[in-house]
Protein backbone atom coordinates (compact mmCIF):
# COMPACT_ATOMS: atom_id res chain seq x y z
CA UNK A 1 0.00 0.00 0.00
CA UNK A 2 2.47 2.39 1.02
CA UNK A 3 4.76 1.61 -2.27
CA UNK A 4 1.31 2.38 -4.36
CA UNK A 5 0.79 5.84 -2.61
CA UNK A 6 4.58 6.89 -3.09
CA UNK A 7 4.04 6.06 -6.95
CA UNK A 8 0.65 8.21 -7.23
CA UNK A 9 2.40 11.14 -5.18
CA UNK A 10 5.76 11.26 -6.44
CA UNK A 11 5.88 10.46 -10.35
CA UNK A 12 9.79 11.11 -10.25
CA UNK A 13 9.47 7.28 -8.16
CA UNK A 14 7.87 5.62 -11.03
CA UNK A 15 10.06 6.69 -13.40
CA UNK A 16 13.09 5.35 -11.72
CA UNK A 17 11.27 1.97 -10.54
CA UNK A 18 9.73 1.75 -14.55
CA UNK A 19 13.76 2.27 -15.36
CA UNK A 20 15.57 -0.26 -13.71
CA UNK A 21 12.38 -2.60 -14.80
CA UNK A 22 13.58 -1.72 -18.23
CA UNK A 23 16.91 -1.95 -17.47
CA UNK A 24 16.20 -5.62 -15.93
CA UNK A 25 14.95 -6.50 -19.16
CA UNK A 26 17.60 -5.36 -21.12
CA UNK A 27 19.95 -8.05 -18.96
CA UNK A 28 17.34 -10.64 -19.75
CA UNK A 29 18.43 -10.18 -23.86
CA UNK A 30 22.22 -10.58 -22.98
CA UNK A 31 21.34 -13.89 -24.04
CA UNK A 32 19.99 -12.80 -27.64
CA UNK A 33 23.77 -11.09 -28.36
CA UNK A 34 25.76 -13.49 -30.52
CA UNK A 35 28.80 -11.86 -29.51
CA UNK A 36 28.26 -12.21 -25.47
CA UNK A 37 26.92 -16.14 -26.71
CA UNK A 38 30.34 -16.95 -28.44
CA UNK A 39 32.58 -15.51 -25.13
CA UNK A 40 30.08 -17.82 -23.40
CA UNK A 41 30.79 -21.03 -25.84
CA UNK A 42 34.66 -20.32 -26.11
CA UNK A 43 34.76 -19.96 -21.89
CA UNK A 44 33.06 -22.75 -21.19
CA UNK A 45 35.48 -24.56 -23.73
CA UNK A 46 38.31 -23.32 -22.13
CA UNK A 47 36.74 -23.92 -18.39
CA UNK A 48 36.35 -27.65 -19.36
CA UNK A 49 40.27 -28.03 -20.65
CA UNK A 50 41.06 -26.83 -17.49
CA UNK A 51 38.74 -28.69 -15.52
CA UNK A 52 40.45 -31.18 -17.55
CA UNK A 53 43.55 -31.00 -16.09
CA UNK A 54 42.82 -31.12 -12.35
CA UNK A 55 41.48 -35.02 -13.24
CA UNK A 56 44.80 -35.55 -15.54
CA UNK A 57 46.74 -34.38 -12.60
CA UNK A 58 44.88 -36.71 -10.21
CA UNK A 59 45.32 -39.20 -12.77
CA UNK A 60 48.72 -38.98 -13.08
CA UNK A 61 49.27 -38.96 -8.99
CA UNK A 62 47.44 -42.32 -9.10
CA UNK A 63 49.09 -43.61 -11.88
CA UNK A 64 52.19 -43.00 -10.47
CA UNK A 65 51.78 -43.54 -7.05
CA UNK A 66 53.15 -39.69 -6.21
CA UNK A 67 51.55 -38.07 -3.63
CA UNK A 68 51.76 -34.80 -1.99
CA UNK A 69 50.10 -35.61 1.12
CA UNK A 70 50.43 -38.53 3.88
CA UNK A 71 46.75 -38.92 3.78
CA UNK A 72 46.45 -39.71 -0.13
CA UNK A 73 49.25 -42.60 0.72
CA UNK A 74 47.64 -44.66 3.11
CA UNK A 75 45.74 -46.70 -0.34
CA UNK A 76 49.11 -48.32 -1.39
CA UNK A 77 50.48 -48.21 2.42
CA UNK A 78 50.98 -47.92 6.21
CA UNK A 79 53.41 -46.03 8.48
CA UNK A 80 56.98 -45.59 6.66
CA UNK A 81 55.78 -47.64 3.89
CA UNK A 82 53.29 -44.86 2.81
CA UNK A 83 56.40 -42.20 3.24
CA UNK A 84 57.83 -43.92 -0.08
CA UNK A 85 54.97 -42.70 -1.78
CA UNK A 86 55.53 -38.79 -0.98
CA UNK A 87 57.36 -37.64 -3.86
CA UNK A 88 57.78 -35.40 -6.90
CA UNK A 89 57.55 -36.89 -10.15
CA UNK A 90 58.08 -35.12 -13.23
CA UNK A 91 54.75 -35.80 -15.45
CA UNK A 92 52.95 -35.29 -12.28
CA UNK A 93 54.92 -31.67 -11.75
CA UNK A 94 54.20 -30.64 -15.82
CA UNK A 95 50.35 -31.29 -15.64
CA UNK A 96 50.11 -29.26 -12.27
CA UNK A 97 52.52 -26.40 -13.72
CA UNK A 98 50.33 -26.59 -16.61
CA UNK A 99 47.55 -26.37 -14.61
CA UNK A 100 48.19 -23.64 -12.62
CA UNK A 101 49.63 -21.14 -15.38
CA UNK A 102 45.83 -21.99 -16.98
CA UNK A 103 44.54 -20.54 -13.72
CA UNK A 104 47.15 -17.42 -13.94
CA UNK A 105 45.82 -16.91 -17.97
CA UNK A 106 42.44 -18.09 -18.19
CA UNK A 107 40.87 -15.97 -15.16
CA UNK A 108 41.93 -12.61 -16.57
CA UNK A 109 41.04 -13.68 -19.96
CA UNK A 110 37.29 -14.44 -18.26
CA UNK A 111 37.02 -11.33 -16.56
CA UNK A 112 38.07 -8.91 -19.84
CA UNK A 113 36.44 -11.20 -22.31
CA UNK A 114 33.72 -10.79 -20.16
CA UNK A 115 33.33 -7.37 -20.52
CA UNK A 116 34.77 -6.88 -23.39
CA UNK A 117 31.77 -9.27 -24.91
CA UNK A 118 29.29 -6.60 -23.17
CA UNK A 119 30.68 -3.43 -24.82
CA UNK A 120 29.73 -4.33 -27.81
CA UNK A 121 32.30 -5.03 -30.51
CA UNK A 122 32.12 -6.67 -33.81
CA UNK A 123 31.20 -10.13 -33.79
CA UNK A 124 34.06 -11.31 -36.08
CA UNK A 125 36.83 -9.57 -34.27
CA UNK A 126 35.44 -10.98 -30.95
CA UNK A 127 35.22 -14.10 -32.27
CA UNK A 128 38.70 -14.25 -33.29
CA UNK A 129 39.83 -13.26 -30.24
CA UNK A 130 37.90 -15.80 -28.23
CA UNK A 131 39.38 -18.72 -30.99
CA UNK A 132 43.19 -17.48 -30.51
CA UNK A 133 43.24 -17.58 -26.89
CA UNK A 134 41.67 -20.75 -26.53
CA UNK A 135 43.40 -22.15 -29.03
CA UNK A 136 46.81 -20.97 -27.87
CA UNK A 137 45.63 -22.18 -24.12
CA UNK A 138 45.07 -25.47 -26.13
CA UNK A 139 48.38 -25.46 -28.08
CA UNK A 140 50.44 -24.31 -24.68
CA UNK A 141 48.88 -27.55 -22.74
CA UNK A 142 50.10 -30.03 -25.57
CA UNK A 143 53.44 -28.64 -25.43
CA UNK A 144 54.08 -28.25 -21.68
CA UNK A 145 52.64 -32.40 -21.49
CA UNK A 146 54.58 -33.61 -24.53
CA UNK A 147 57.12 -31.75 -24.00
CA UNK A 148 57.71 -29.88 -27.42
CA UNK A 149 60.84 -28.08 -27.34
CA UNK A 150 60.76 -23.85 -27.01
CA UNK A 151 59.47 -21.52 -28.27
CA UNK A 152 56.06 -23.56 -28.80
CA UNK A 153 55.15 -23.26 -25.14
CA UNK A 154 56.58 -19.36 -24.77
CA UNK A 155 54.35 -18.50 -28.28
CA UNK A 156 51.26 -20.15 -27.02
CA UNK A 157 51.80 -18.57 -23.71
CA UNK A 158 52.21 -14.56 -25.12
CA UNK A 159 49.74 -15.40 -28.11
CA UNK A 160 47.25 -15.86 -25.38
CA UNK A 161 48.06 -12.74 -23.38
CA UNK A 162 48.35 -10.85 -26.17
CA UNK A 163 44.94 -11.35 -27.12
CA UNK A 164 43.46 -10.51 -23.71
CA UNK A 165 45.68 -7.77 -23.83
CA UNK A 166 44.22 -6.67 -27.06
CA UNK A 167 40.61 -7.49 -25.77
CA UNK A 168 41.46 -4.84 -22.39
CA UNK A 169 43.14 -1.93 -25.03
CA UNK A 170 39.92 -1.80 -27.29
CA UNK A 171 37.62 -2.17 -23.93
CA UNK A 172 40.08 0.72 -22.00
CA UNK A 173 40.19 2.60 -25.40
CA UNK A 174 36.46 2.55 -26.59
CA UNK A 175 34.10 1.89 -24.23
CA UNK A 176 35.43 3.25 -20.37
CA UNK A 177 34.98 6.32 -18.75
CA UNK A 178 38.35 7.26 -17.30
Amino acid sequence: MAFERELCFCPRVFLRVQTKIEKMVDLTQIMDDEVFMAFASYATIILSKMMLMSATTAFYRMTRKVFANPEDCVTFGKGENAKKYLRTDDRVERVRRAHLNDLENIVPFLGIGLLYSLSGPDLSTAILHFRLFVGARIYHTISYLTPLPQPNRGLSFFIGYGVTLSMAYRLLKNKLYL
